[in-house]
């Protein structure tokens, strides 16, 4: 009866020492922080000579995005391999403890290391990584809610803003007049007015989708009347007007969904990134504590 309870009590014993050892977690975290860090700014300065503003210098922008999704992974194996080895190097030995458990505790030190210098280097590149997935969000949804409305409220906050807002250029090409000594001799507050009105039906019918036939024919009067141009020819001048202004908008759609599609790669590759950098490290911190028992086991076997 007594070993019974005697080998309840040892059973039931649990050691006071914590199984985390924060001090090489936090060395681990901070060196694969600052790794992080030196190879960012060793990747921005490859990547700045890459690219050129002239387009018949530099990679193309293919080149680029996959030689950057190829250099956030080498950033992750190196600083998170580095930062776990030492993890698990600099902890100290176990004692009494099964093969496996150890195993286990060195794995869980170095997804600390990993996850803690991650946390690090959020907080010194949060703003960074946010603008550059945020970008292509923004521009998705800017095309969403219509660039129109953004028009329409410049063009809604006076005669005095019309030549400022978005619809601007297309008016003036509508007001040009066949013969430019007109211009000077042109009535400002009538040119005013007939810019407005112009500006006017512009931003609404880019916000319904399309120019009705009777905005079509109003403006083809008043621009023939401005310009002096016969009735086909400013009819032909608004057709050509409307045409630029559907262009400028399939091209605006195109650059955003060029732009979001950058942002969901960019994000699906740093997060195939990170998870690489959880798995190296906590292989290397498996690694880097076996070596340090082997080699504590063989300093022993020669004294």
């Amino acid at each position: 009866m007594q070993t019974n309870v005697s080998q309840v009590d040892v059973s039931t014993v649990e050691s006071s020492v914590p199984a985390v050892s924060w001090g090489p977690v936090i060395a681990g975290a901070f060196t694969a922080s600052a790794i992080t860090l030196i190879l960012m700014l060793l990747g921005s300065g490859l990547g700045l000579t890459m690219v050129s503003p002239w387009s018949s210098q530099g990679v193309s922008a293919t080149t680029f995005a996959v030689s950057t999704a190829i250099w956030l992974v080498v950033v992750q194996w190196l600083s998170a391999g580095l930062g776990g080895y030492l993890t698990g190097r600099l902890r100290t030995k176990w004692v009494g403890i099964h093969t496996d458990e150890v195993y286990f505790r060195d794995t869980a030190h170095g997804f600390l290391a990993w996850a803690l210098a991650t946390l690090l280097v959020a907080g010194v590149l949060g703003s960074a990584l946010s603008a550059a997935v945020g970008s292509g969000v923004q521009a998705a949804s800017n095309v969403a809610s219509g660039a129109a409305m953004g028009a329409a409220a410049n063009a809604g906050s006076g005669p005095a803003s019309a030549t400022d807002n978005a619809t601007s250029y297309f008016v003036d090409t509508l007001f040009r007049p066949s013969d430019p000594a007109r211009l000077a001799s042109a009535d400002a507050a009538d040119a005013a007015q007939a810019t407005a009105q112009a500006s006017r039906i512009l931003v609404a019918s880019a916000a319904a989708g399309e120019v009705s036939a009777a905005d079509r024919t109003y403006l083809s009067q008043l621009v023939a009347a401005r310009t002096g141009l016969s009735e086909a020819d400013a009819q032909a001048r608004v057709d050509a007007m409307i045409a630029s202004v559907e262009a400028a908008k399939v091209k605006a759609q195109e650059a955003a969904d060029t732009a979001r599609k950058a942002s969901a790669t960019f994000a699906l590759v740093a997060a195939l990134s990170l998870a690489i950098g959880a798995f190296i490290a906590s292989a290397a911190a498996t690694l880097g504590g076996k070596q340090r028992d082997d080699e504590e086991v063989v300093y022993l076997s020669r004294r």
